[in-house]
């Protein structure tokens, strides 16, 4: 029985580990992540107009 238990847990932490990288990036091969500029306007202290353009991606 303790033979059974040890070597379940060997084979649960083994499969745990290869899942793990597996999971960590989400594009597969040929996907490119959708990507546009954003134009965010805001204020300084003297009322001065800011744009800031940010790159967003998903």
């Amino acid at each position: 029985m303790r033979k059974f238990i040890v070597s379940a847990t060997v084979a649960l932490v083994a499969a745990v580990s290869f899942a793990a990288p597996s999971q960590a990036g989400y594009y597969s091969y040929g996907h490119k992540p959708h990507c546009f500029i954003k134009k965010v306007k805001s204020y300084d202290y003297y009322g001065n107009v800011i744009i800031k353009k940010i790159k967003v991606c998903k």
